[in-house]
């Protein structure tokens, strides 16, 4: 999502454009993921909430927050830095950061959608936050007014079980409170950056799918592209490389890590399709009605991105969501994967020009890369083809 939106919004200036795609469009985690644009949520990683579960997790695969011990030495790293910044005062200052581009965010998508981008957003009505008992919500409520005190717009009411039932019907007798989101909206992730896809290469722009980057050079007056093919040369390189940004970044000046925090998602038949979203907090998972299969999506696994599918992790999802959701086939579960959200210590992504001139970074999102990628594109096709960096994205700058 964020390269192809970066490459529409270069061409709207009259970039041409050439994408470098390691796998395939809409592979990774722009396949695989909830599919919310859900300013609401679009919030700082680092909390004191996640440090409890981390505490938890290095003792339990089952929770919705898992660290597997093991010696890795940038995975510590990231963690320390990560911990530091866990405190409501670091949680807040993060969070001043994203009333902007929130508040930006479906703005971008509308401009999408007018520029020929096919595939459609969808108002996420209803959009339920879904607890077993009133006093689950009462954290998410103070992290709500906390966010309207820095200036994030959040509109929403309260609900208990029962009124939550007649509203999704599809809820079983486990829902003992609820809240419900207005004004947000969702996706069908594969289907819309196929799509998005679809309209850069209409376009002009060439895409090359299975062109591994293995390194780009500033030389000068240009800068050199080398894939397992050939090398190629550029005026300027944006780097949105997801959990491998370091890698094609750190002599460019990035020093701040880039962690892969691993979610899992499938999708499953269900006699009563729900309305809308249903997150469940406590166990941090989400529900995406997406045609005619409901994708159950969760967890956050710290490891390296490119291991293996934990079944575990998937036992997890399907433990968490059962009590809550009737009329669910967790049997026939299809469409299984894993995929590596691109997090950063401090919570913010890492958009802007590197120590070259010539070279952009533009990852680090964590979980917000498809609700922000669109913005991201947008923020930073102006400051490639301006030379100035929108105020926007300041508090990203990648070289902070």
């Amino acid at each position: 999502m964020v390269g192809l939106a970066t490459a529409w919004f270069l061409q709207e200036r009259g970039v041409e454009v050439t994408i470098f795609e390691r796998r395939r469009v809409a592979a990774g985690s722009s396949w695989g993921n909830a599919g919310w644009l859900a300013p609401a949520l679009t919030t700082p990683l680092p909390d004191p909430a996640v440090l409890r579960y981390g505490m938890r997790a290095v003792a339990d695969p089952s929770s919705p927050v898992y660290l597997p011990i093991r010696a890795d030495l940038r995975l510590w790293r990231f963690l320390l830095g990560f911990a530091r910044r866990c405190t409501a005062r670091q949680w807040r200052r993060a969070m001043e950061a994203y009333v902007t581009v929130n508040d930006r965010a479906l703005d971008a998508f509308d401009e999408l959608g007018a520029g020929g981008v096919v595939t459609p957003t969808h108002r996420a009505d209803p959009f339920l936050l879904c607890f077993p008992h009133e006093a689950d919500r009462r954290d998410l409520l103070e992290e709500f007014e906390t966010m309207r005190s820095v200036g994030q717009k959040v509109d929403f009411e309260v609900l208990d079980g029962a009124a939550a039932r007649r509203l999704e019907p599809a809820l079983t007798e486990q829902v003992g409170a609820a809240v419900r989101l207005h004004g947000q909206r969702y996706i069908n992730p594969p289907a819309y950056v196929r799509a998005l896809a679809d309209a850069v290469r209409a376009r002009g722009a060439t895409i090359l799918e299975d062109h591994e980057i293995r390194d780009v050079r500033d030389v000068g007056d240009h800068v050199a592209v080398h894939s397992e093919e050939n090398g190629r040369r550029f005026d300027a390189v944006v780097v949105a490389t997801g959990a491998w940004l370091g890698r094609l970044t750190r002599r460019f000046g990035i020093r701040r890590p880039v962690q892969a925090g691993r979610g899992y998602s499938f999708s499953v038949p269900t006699r009563q399709m729900p309305a809308g979203p249903i997150y469940l907090p406590a166990q941090r998972v989400a529900c995406t009605p997406l045609g005619d299969r409901l994708r159950v999506a969760g967890m956050m696994e710290f490891r390296r991105p490119d291991e293996p599918w934990d079944p575990r992790r998937a036992r997890a999802l399907v433990d968490a969501v059962r009590p809550f959701l009737g009329g669910l086939e967790l049997g026939d579960r299809h469409d299984d994967w894993v995929g590596s959200r691109p997090c950063t210590p401090d919570g913010l992504p890492l958009i802007g020009r590197t120590t070259s001139p010539r070279v952009f970074a533009a990852g680090g999102h964590g979980m917000w890369g498809i609700v922000l990628g669109p913005l991201t594109g947008q923020l930073l096709a102006e400051a490639i083809t301006t030379g100035r960096t929108p105020s926007a994205l300041i508090p990203f700058d990648p070289l902070r």
